[in-house]
């Protein structure tokens, strides 16, 4: 194969970052190149109800890569003394490790030390340049590049639920509690101690907890003690509590590029934990990242709906400018990814176990946060939101609408948790990507096999299974009937989508 240089025409250098001189150690440093796919074509979503065309096992030998890359790479490696530490074909990953200059030399970078929201870390001032068999090499620029989509209250909520509550005001399906299924957990950060979890769980009333494990990812730990731990301690609960049958995977990965796409890779294809559904509660905006970190991100995401895994993502909790302050409309990314189940956020109130208003959340006045939403600027108007009546991107061209789905998100109505021995109650969108894993785990229970790729089917069922959520803004865009940039289609009638998917699958 041709070893003909190319380099990502997209390169972001965040508002804020400081250069602080060139870096000099001398320490190796390992990267991850991710190759491109064996075939043109890409692989096929497995959409609903639509099995996937491979199982894990077998997929790589279809969409991995190419042995001819793979021995290609390898002698680019050798050329510049680079050390080769794994290769995933399946995965199309090679990992490599070589000193500072050598990594220099062979991606036509210059490392140095930045700063940036308070962390020192190496980088680089431009984009790397890529051998043509690769689409990205992760791991030379290790600024953080994605925040938790959790928040704390800064005044008295309102009012506040258990999972449990919620999952019965959203009518999650009886008769399911995801046995036989398993979730995964994408964490950037923090961790969890077990006690926190077998106090929490019993205090529900939850006899047999979730069976939670970790997976170590590119060195990232189970590290509790910081702030991230209640991003994780809320995955964990929101998830294991409404489905407390579903065994629950955690991938703790390094909160970089590299960590970030090899937490969903390894996820996505991991053979011995096999989730059905992988939660993300982290992201950035789409405008932040580089073009070779979305495209290395990208093809991870669409390896997970191939093999029939179903992705939900946070959609933010920023509101329509996604925090970033040029005065433009953003979308936070992966929820932006046509493979992502993005999730908005509501405010809920309830009497009892009914619904007694469900709006969009936008508590932005008093600064506790609103719903993400609004176009992608990066990714085209999908099929199956042909119909939904999405305005134009910023730039206005015909972009991916977000979010697609909501649920409860306002942490003036937010979720009842325990955070390192500390009963709290936290809110943010980061609780609507477990709180709907939940729902899929349930789902895929009583349906017999995974929903996968689910876009399909929802944006065709429509308002039937969900509650439509016609009021409110998150600043740029308006609720109103049917989808929207706010809420998407709405909140999660359990029972009805369990009801209509079984439909759709006879």
């Amino acid at each position: 194969m041709s070893q003909t240089a190319q380099r990502s025409p997209h390169w972001t250098t965040p508002k804020g970052m400081k250069y602080l001189g060139p870096h000099d150690s001398t320490d190796p440093i390992d990267v991850t190149v991710v190759l491109r796919r064996r075939s043109s074509t890409m692989p096929t979503p497995a959409e609903w109800p639509k099995a996937p065309m491979y199982p894990r096992g077998e997929f790589g030998n279809y969409y991995g890569a190419n042995p001819s890359d793979v021995e290609s790479l390898q002698g680019f490696a050798k050329k510049h003394g680079l050390n080769e530490t794994g290769c995933d074909a399946h995965r199309r990953v090679l990992h490599l490790r070589g000193t500072p200059s050598q990594l220099e030399q062979a991606f036509g970078v210059t490392l140095g030390k930045y700063q940036f929201n308070g962390c020192t870390f190496v980088g680089c001032g431009h984009a790397p340049t890529l051998p043509s068999e690769a689409i990205a090499v992760l791991g030379l620029d290790r600024r953080p590049v994605a925040t938790p989509q959790f928040r704390k209250p800064r005044a008295q909520p309102n009012t506040s639920y258990t999972p449990l509550q919620l999952g019965q005001l959203y009518n999650y399906p009886s008769g399911t509690d995801g046995t036989g299924q398993s979730i995964g957990i994408i964490e950037l950060g923090g961790g969890y101690n077990s006690s926190d979890l077998t106090q929490y769980f019993s205090s529900l009333g939850i006899t047999t907890p979730p069976k939670v494990v970790d997976v170590s990812v590119a060195g990232g730990t189970n590290t509790p003690g910081g702030d991230a731990d209640a991003e994780v301690l809320l995955d964990i609960e929101v998830s294991g509590a409404l489905a407390p049958g579903a065994a629950i995977a955690v991938y703790f990965a390094p909160n970089t590029d590299q960590g970030f796409y090899e937490a969903i890779s390894q996820a996505a294809h991991d053979t011995t934990n096999k989730p059905s559904v992988i939660s993300i509660s982290w992201g950035g905006p789409e405008s932040s990242w580089a073009s070779q970190s979305l495209a290395a991100m990208e093809s991870a995401l669409q390896d997970a709906v191939a093999l029939g895994v179903t992705v939900t993502v946070a959609a933010g909790d920023n509101g329509s400018t996604d925090g970033v302050t040029d005065g433009q409309s953003h979308v936070d990314f992966p929820a932006s990814s046509p493979y992502s189940l993005a999730c908005g956020g509501t405010t809920l109130t309830s009497s009892g176990q009914t619904i007694q208003s469900e709006v969009v959340w936008n508590e932005s006045a008093s600064n506790e946060g609103a719903t993400g939403g609004g176009v992608s600027a990066t990714y085209s108007l999908p099929s199956w939101q042909q119909n939904a009546k999405v305005p134009t991107s910023p730039s206005g061209s015909a972009g991916r609408g977000v979010p697609d789905v909501s649920g409860n998100a306002d942490p003036m109505t937010g979720y009842q948790v325990l955070i390192d021995g500390q009963s709290q109650v936290i809110g943010g969108t980061s609780a609507v990507a477990p709180l709907w894993a939940a729902l899929i785990a349930r789902l895929n229970q009583k349906l017999g096999k995974p929903v996968g790729d689910v876009h399909a089917a929802i944006y065709q069922i429509g308002e039937s299974a969900f509650r439509d959520i016609t009021q409110g803004n998150n600043g740029a865009y308006q609720a109103g009937a049917g989808w929207d940039a706010c809420t998407g289609l709405g909140s999660p009638n359990g029972q009805a989508l369990l009801t209509a998917l079984t439909t759709q699958q006879s």
